[in-house]
């Protein structure tokens, strides 16, 4: 089989393959790392001691190359990733030596999988403890061998079945009714079992799915149910930053987000423009929450009104970084608010404290405008035309 570029539509680019390797074992170069959650970047000098030196041009075997003196696969560890956002560790159990890229076949229940060696060495060790996981761990499964050719058939067959599986399974679904959504199929790469992922709202009763499945596929099946969140990263997108979504290309940690990291960031609690193509609160609003909460510690207390001799005025809203905060008075019809930095504001605070009022705050302002209300809890269908006017 020749080896084709397939880089518009290639089934094997979600395994980190930028072509589709062929039946004769001939894999150099499909495999390239990229800027994904999935790749692993080795230093050559962290003392990894399963990193070999490119085959000798001209050389027809790379495994026949003599293993430099001194360089043992002391850590029989190596991290391994498959499909999408799928990673785990595996024991070297038998001489084999492995370096990043290379394509193997390892345990699997039942038979085996096909993976491609993402870290080794003292990096595979750090990634193992960043995880919390033992080295004596028996979940820790065994590596058999480097792939064989028969090995590459049978997993280029399994994974070009995936997407007609894929089709066929959101048809059977919908003939049954059933309350779910299928977002991905991952056959193993002994083509013997394939992983069906999908979300739903309630619990699901896909027993007859099951049946129908495994009689017209003719292999073992697996439903494996993941979160919204999970979906996004498996289906990945561009989110309205103009950038790819953080949860497919980076991000390998959910944590939860909520509404307050909304509130400390002074923004308006708009579920249109805070949620994600998830439909979740945005990640990224996590991302600066700390930065803020430090900043915030200079603030005095919102809820303190400032009482002046032209008015009491009350808080509206904080330009955190610039340390300014907007105040406008009780007792007018004037829609204005002032900006009034932070430490005069701590000075009119002090000054009520001792029973003295400032004549007005407008001798503090460093800038005013107009208080305008806008209610962008509803996007209705003139928002679309906003932009023209």
């Amino acid at each position: 089989m020749k080896k084709e570029d397939i880089s518009d539509n290639n089934p094997f680019l979600s395994r980190g393959f930028v072509e589709q390797p062929d039946a004769e074992n001939n894999t150099m170069g499909c495999f390239k790392g990229s800027c994904s959650k999935l790749d692993v970047f080795d230093n050559p000098t962290n003392g990894n001691p399963q990193e070999t030196t490119e085959n000798p041009e001209g050389s027809e075997n790379p495994d026949t190359t003599e293993r430099p003196a001194g360089v043992e696969n002391t850590y029989p560890i190596c991290e391994v990733r498959f499909k999408n956002t799928s990673k785990s560790f595996y024991r070297i159990v038998e001489d084999i030596r492995l370096k990043k890229g290379d394509i193997v076949a390892v345990e699997a229940n039942p038979g085996h999988d096909i993976g491609v060696v993402s870290a080794t060495g003292e990096t595979a060790r750090k990634q193992l403890a960043k995880r919390g996981i033992s080295e004596d761990s028996e979940s820790i499964r065994k590596i058999y061998r480097k792939i064989k050719t028969n090995d590459i058939a049978r997993w280029i067959a399994a994974v070009n079945r995936e997407e007609e599986t894929a089709e066929e399974t959101k048809k059977i679904i919908a003939s049954l009714r059933l309350n779910m959504k299928l977002n991905d199929v991952e056959f193993q790469g002994d083509g013997t079992k394939a992983t069906f992922f999908y979300t739903a709202e309630d619990r699901v009763d896909f027993r007859e799915l099951i049946k129908i499945l495994a009689d017209r596929f003719r292999i073992r099946i697996e439903m494996r149910q993941i979160g919204i969140r999970q979906e996004a990263s498996r289906i990945g997108g561009v989110g309205s930053c103009g950038r790819e979504l953080c949860c497919s290309t980076w991000l390998t940690k959910f944590s939860s987000v909520t509404t307050v990291r909304a509130k400390v960031q002074q923004l308006t609690l708009n579920p249109v423009k805070l949620a994600g193509q998830c439909g979740k609160l945005k990640c990224c609003l996590n991302f600066e929450y700390e930065a803020y909460i430090e900043a915030l510690k200079e603030f005095p207390d919102s809820n303190v009104v400032l009482k002046t001799n032209a008015g009491d005025a009350s808080y509206i809203k904080s330009d955190v970084f610039k340390k300014l905060m907007w105040y406008s008075y009780n007792n007018t019809q004037d829609n204005s608010m002032m900006a009034i930095p932070i430490n005069m504001v701590k000075d009119i605070i002090a000054m009520n404290a001792k029973g003295k009022k400032p004549d007005k705050l407008e001798d503090f302002a460093q800038q005013k405008e107009e208080r305008i209300e806008i209610d962008e809890g509803i996007v209705t269908p003139d928002d679309l035309t906003r932009f023209d006017d």
